[in-house]
């Protein structure tokens, strides 16, 4: 398993760049605009990790290399966005493992709700106990659908 990124809600992308970039000296490798899902994803790493793991531009999640994803979720039609207030603001960590359903079913043999399941073959979330979101995501690429994955429903909040 290998750890791939902590995500962390932003309610101002230019006031959270200056302060994790210019700041904190953080670099930008990776950003994603989804118009559909009215986000914006930005992927920060510090010059020595990108140093050390020889990334330059991020295509996919390089091993080795720990970031921070600073999630951007845009105002609604009316230009009101969400609260997060305290503790709504972190996301989840992110898990690179060899065999998502696997891991899954680890979990699941053990207790751990899977609040969503890879119906996809390649992400699924679960909390810790103490309720911080994991993100699971499958090494190279996605497995063919499964059962009981496939057709499991969402569960609680991811």
């Amino acid at each position: 398993m290998d750890f791939l990124h902590t995500m962390v809600r932003v309610t101002d992308i230019d006031a959270s760049l200056k302060f994790y970039c210019e700041g904190l000296g953080l670099k930008e490798l990776r950003r994603v605009e989804n118009e559909k899902g009215r986000f914006t994803l930005v992927f920060l790493a510090t010059q020595s990790d990108i140093e050390r793991s020889g990334v330059t531009k991020m295509k996919t999640f390089p091993s080795g290399l720990p970031m921070i994803e600073l999630t951007y979720n845009w105002p609604d039609e009316n230009g009101n966005s969400e609260d997060y207030g305290e503790g709504r603001n972190f996301g989840h960590m992110a898990y690179r493992v060899d065999d998502i359903y696997a891991a899954c079913q680890r979990l699941m043999d053990r207790g751990v709700t899977i609040n969503r399941p890879p119906r996809d073959g390649h992400m699924a979330f679960v909390r810790s106990p103490d309720n911080i979101s994991i993100e699971l995501l499958q090494r190279g690429d996605s497995l063919a659908p499964e059962e009981p994955w496939a057709s499991m429903e969402n569960e609680g909040k991811w």
